[in-house]
């Protein structure tokens, strides 16, 4: 028989249970909610993880201003003055593009197509070359030579006749050499060799910075050369006159050595549509004739027809302004 004293069992409904169950996760995420989250030590000792996110930042600003400062450098410009003809212009460029890039510029600027430009900045500037190859600083002066399609147009045309005249000349010239021909060897034998001509070597040479002098023309007048590349001009000085010739209206010049004295050229400039119209220069030093074919007619010799030893040829060399 059971003690009275005896404890009865407590007897719990599927009801309570079921809200027993409920209520369990609801306090958890509660006390979750109110208790910030904390680092786990065994995990992050020292709170390394703190660090790791500094430094990570601090690489993330260092890398965004290095790309920031390599940019800057790829757009580095220069200001310079661009002078066509009497014309001035203030340009401001980037330093790392080419000369090619700049002419496409300068064609928006002056109306000369990039392909009829030559620009000089301590000589001939090559297409390849950057600003920073040739050095350009803030406020230097870059040169540029060349013709509108307008002034192009409008230079005449020869006739039928004056072309039958100068094929006839020139299938005369190929027999003989220049310097060995009736008319040029008769101004060669009369007047020799000037006294006070340059000096004459096999080589190549850029053009020197006074004019050259030294030469006779057809006449034995005295010449002298001056190249005036702000002007686009070649001035042909004698002592009665300077011709200021624009170098666009040259239209070839033929050159050849002199027979028995190699390190002197004679050089034709043609002045006009035809061979009469070539005003002919005697005893030119051999090692200035590229320079002025490359200045004048705006072509890069170097390598051409001529080659390296040029001033031995004996045929004629005659280079024609592109159009």
């Amino acid at each position: 028989m059971a003690s009275e004293s005896e404890t009865p069992p407590t007897v719990v409904s599927e009801q309570e249970k079921m809200e027993s169950v409920s209520d369990g996760p609801q306090k958890v995420e509660a006390e979750s909610e109110k208790q910030p989250d904390k680092p786990d030590k065994a995990t992050d000792p020292g709170g390394q993880g703190d660090v790791n996110q500094n430094q990570t930042e601090s690489s993330s600003s260092g890398t965004s201003e290095n790309t920031n400062a390599a940019s800057d450098t790829k757009m580095e410009e220069v200001e310079f003055k661009l002078i066509y003809k009497k014309q001035k212009y203030d340009v401001s460029f980037a330093m790392d593009n080419t000369i090619k890039q700049l002419k496409e510029h300068v064609e928006t600027l002056t109306g000369v197509p990039a392909a009829m430009q030559k620009i000089m900045f301590k000589g001939l500037a090559k297409d390849e070359c950057t600003l920073r190859d040739l050095k350009v600083t803030k406020g230097s002066k870059i040169m540029v030579v060349g013709s509108t399609l307008n002034d192009v147009l409008s230079m005449g045309k020869p006739s039928a006749k004056e072309l039958e005249a100068e094929a006839k000349t020139a299938a005369a010239a190929t027999k003989e050499s220049l310097s060995k021909q009736k008319d040029h060897k008769k101004v060669l034998d009369k007047y020799g060799k000037p006294d006070d001509c340059i000096p004459g070597h096999k080589t190549r040479e850029p053009l020197p910075h006074q004019p050259i002098a030294g030469m006779y023309n057809k006449s034995g007048g005295k010449v002298r050369l001056t190249f005036k590349l702000e002007l686009d001009q070649v001035w042909i000085g004698t002592k009665e006159r300077t011709d200021k010739i624009p170098m666009s209206s040259i239209k070839a010049i033929v050159s050849e050595a002199i027979a028995g004295h190699e390190e002197y050229h004679m050089l034709g400039i043609q002045l006009g549509p035809t061979e009469a119209s070539r005003y002919w220069i005697y005893w030119v030093p051999a090692q200035y004739v590229e320079a002025i074919k490359e200045t004048v007619l705006g072509m890069d010799l170097a390598g051409g027809e001529s080659g390296p030893n040029f001033p031995a040829l004996t045929s004629t060399l005659k280079y024609k302004r592109k159009r």
